[in-house]
């Protein structure tokens, strides 16, 4: 493709792009294709000769479209929203364009630097403590980008693990009165305890925890300990039952090396009792303290909201907070915002630096090569979208996206309190509504769970709406209704409330 063709194809791409999200709420917000409809309308092998790009690009409309659910369609309101933005098609367009791979300072001077730059415009935003958790200023830490919050917490386990080991070695090392310079001695005390202790290391979380903390444990090979929460303390993890958890295991053998705060778990939008857990882990220095607050983070932009959200536990105790700006942030995917509030933590366990990634910033110590932040040696150059999407929307724009959202699910939750034969099963929190079917006169949970999974199994067949399913401890299942897509309004939301109430009708003229 030369330049001229680039122009032509690009100006059509971007009339198609405009013309799908003027024609988006005229969709269905489910696809309609069965399992393996896409490889029987595809070739099973690269073409020996190049096609023409004006039928390759035909055929995304005709093949790859109908296979698409759309996330950003205004009814759509399961799982937690994955937000999308002009500007930020048009950023990653121009990232695109420049493409490197952005692990050190000299790559490309601007991926590092804007990153940085976001990443503390974005704190400040939140308002994280920018004594902890800012670069610039005298911040003792710093942000980086993730691809998801599962990388995220991954990255931070990793970490964690590899402080853990340097504080158990620092004092074996006092024991043993090796003199500071001894680093043979070092290095073969840290071995003895990893073979030793890696196999007992624990995560902990709850049972509403986020799959990213049993995974992280899975990957590394260490445990994963979900402590019980219930209704009763709105399935939030308490800090004595943290400690409980503690003690069981430590006397068992096992390590706890890494606790996971959530704020607004997937299932219920519970938040944790950060500051609970964090007087606890003051009895268990070095155990690291991160916050996944994936989706109700971005919540934090508005200040009404950082109560709710215990911002002020989370500049208390936490050592890492994580928030995805493409979920509720008006951001493409992929855009996770990951804060520490020690900035030697990430480069301590990952730095490795061969001499071919040496350079004469870096040996400086002037530059942060962002290599030494993550798993993964190069990078995407995502704070170029975030720049365009702060700087477009502008802290008010970003406000009141989130409190459309919110004012929405408050009116919802409203609602449902009001109409008979409808329970919320948690509180509505921020915009997350969770609620059920409850007739008059069914009170035994075996059917008023079997109710619920006949009016899900209804729902899921509608391709104009879709909504997910949990199940809370105490073995409730229920319906989660997620509001967060930039173009959902007040009439959509009845729309999906009112098909909701329909399908229940079926469901209650069945059972009758």
């Amino acid at each position: 493709m030369d330049i001229e063709t680039f122009r032509k194809a690009g100006y059509q791409a971007i009339d198609r792009i405009c013309d799908y999200y003027a024609s988006l709420e005229n969709r269905d917000v489910v696809s309609a294709v069965q399992p393996g409809y896409l490889i029987k309308q595809t070739a099973s092998e690269v073409p020996k000769k190049g096609e023409a790009f004006q039928t390759i690009a035909d055929e995304f409309q005709q093949i790859i479209m109908p296979g698409i659910t759309h996330w950003q369609h205004p009814s759509f309101f399961a799982y937690f929203p994955a937000n999308s933005s002009f500007e930020g098609i048009l950023a990653d367009l121009y990232s695109s364009s420049v493409s490197n791979p952005g692990f050190n300072w000299a790559c490309s001077p601007a991926c590092t630097e804007l990153e940085l730059l976001v990443m503390d415009w974005g704190a400040r935003m939140f308002g994280l403590n920018p004594q902890k958790f800012v670069a610039s200023e005298g911040g003792t830490g710093h942000g980086v980008i993730m691809g998801s919050a599962s990388e995220a917490c991954l990255t931070v386990a990793v970490a964690a693990r590899e402080r853990y080991f340097e504080i158990l070695t620092e004092k074996a090392v006092q024991i043993e009165k090796l003199d500071n310079d001894d680093v043979l001695g070092k290095a073969t005390i840290k071995q003895v305890l990893r073979e030793r202790k890696s196999q007992k290391l624990t995560i902990y979380g709850s049972t509403q925890t986020h799959s990213i903390g049993s995974k992280a444990a899975k990957i590394l090979g260490y445990h994963f300990r979900a402590v019980q929460v219930n209704s009763e303390n709105d399935l939030s993890l308490r800090g004595d039952n943290l400690r409980k958890a503690f003690e069981e295991d430590i006397k068992n053998g096992f390590i706890p090396f890494m606790v996971i705060g959530t704020v607004g778990t997937t299932s219920s939008g519970a938040i944790d009792h950060i500051g609970e857990i964090g007087q606890v882990l003051k009895d268990y220095p070095g155990v690291h303290f991160h916050i996944d607050a994936a989706w109700a983070g971005m919540s934090y932009a508005c200040p009404e909201f950082r109560g709710l959200g215990k911002l002020d536990e989370v500049n208390q105790y936490a050592d890492s907070w994580s928030s995805n700006f493409h979920k509720w942030g008006l951001t493409n995917f992929d855009a996770t915002g990951l804060w520490v509030k020690d900035r030697h933590l990430l480069p301590f366990a990952l730095d490795i630096t061969p001499e071919y990634l040496r350079t004469k910033q870096s040996d400086s110590g002037s530059v942060l090569d962002l290599r030494n932040t993550s798993l993964s040696l190069g990078r995407r150059f995502r704070s170029l979208k975030l720049w365009f999407v702060l700087r477009s929307f502008g802290l008010e724009g970003f406000q009141s996206h989130i409190r459309k959202s919110v004012k929405l699910a408050q009116d919802l939750g409203s609602v449902i309190e009001k109409e008979e034969g409808w329970e919320l099963v948690a509180k509505q929190m921020l915009a997350l509504v969770v609620f059920r079917l409850k007739p008059v006169g069914v009170t035994e949970e075996n059917d008023l769970n079997r109710i619920n999974r006949l009016l899900y199994d209804r729902l899921s067949e509608r391709r104009e709406i879709l909504l997910t399913q949990t199940v809370l401890p105490e073995n409730v299942f229920c319906i989660r209704f997620a509001i967060g897509t930039p173009s959902t309004e007040k009439h959509h939301v009845q729309a999906g409330w009112d098909l909701i109430k329909q399908e229940a009708r079926h469901v209650l003229e069945n059972l009758l």
